[in-house]
């Protein structure tokens, strides 16, 4: 049950009568792997922190630097140089200290990610590079984890809740694996600052949904923003024949 504070933390979710008590408990109950703290990542983790979800493990390998302060809000100037998962376990810990952080300061290999996801019941992708992607996609299909992806960059935007085994494509579904390694880079293409906050405060929004039950995910669907015009499009996407990460789920 949850404690007097807690109610009183919690009481606008709680007012929500489709969310309710039963909606927060399970929050408290989940565990979510943030993968990437940055743009995405930062509002990401602070809403899902913020919201009551029970425990976080942050990952990242980089740092802070100057230039990421005009968007990644977990880190301020005082956090530069510093890992950018261990600043932002700082950030959250100020938000909500109920929140059970565990800091992962390094890059992470294929191995390393599929023994971290069978620990969560949720993964947030906010890395900003295919290989990472790709591998990512893989062990949430092994361990049969949803997988809360997006990408930002100039004013666009787009998100998607990948989990074939409950049905629909997978992430390598949409995007095969071939061409580039990197996707467009915020350093090179540039981003306006709540570009990426939009969006990672999607991803927390479907991870919530996701969750505590409550709603209806993008699970299937791909959600397509220009904040510019304020385009916002929804395709719906079907698992692809043959996909070497997926498709042996469907046989």
């Amino acid at each position: 049950m949850l404690n007097d504070r807690e109610l009183l933390r919690y009481s606008r979710q709680l007012l929500l009568n489709d969310f309710d008590v039963a909606g927060q408990q399970r929050l408290l109950q989940s565990r979510v792997l943030i993968l990437g703290l940055g743009g995405l990542g930062c509002p990401a983790a602070l809403y899902l922190a913020a919201a009551g979800v029970g425990s976080l493990l942050l990952a990242d390998g980089d740092t802070v630097e100057l230039g990421n302060l005009q968007r990644q809000i977990a880190h301020g100037d005082a956090d530069i140089g510093r890992n950018k998962a261990a600043s932002a376990a700082a950030a959250i810990g100020a938000l909500n200290p109920g929140v059970a952080v565990e800091v992962i300061p390094r890059h992470l290999a294929e191995a390393d990610l599929s023994i971290l996801v069978r620990r969560v019941d949720l993964v947030v992708d906010a890395t900003d590079n295919y290989p990472a992607r790709f591998a990512l996609n893989r062990a949430c299909i092994a361990a049969a984890v949803p997988l809360v992806s997006a990408a930002a960059v100039r004013t666009e935007g787009q998100i998607s809740v990948f989990d074939p085994l409950r049905g629909g494509p997978c992430y390598r579904c949409l995007y095969p694996e071939t061409g580039d390694l990197t996707a467009l880079d915020c350093s090179q293409s540039g981003v306006l600052a709540p570009v990426v906050g939009v969006l990672g405060s999607l991803q927390a929004m479907e991870a919530l949904k996701v969750l505590s039950g409550f709603g209806e995910t993008l699970r299937g669907r791909l959600l397509l923003l220009d904040l510019r015009t304020v385009d916002i499009r929804q395709l719906t996407i079907a698992a692809r024949p043959g996909c070497p990460d997926c498709s042996h789920l469907r046989r």
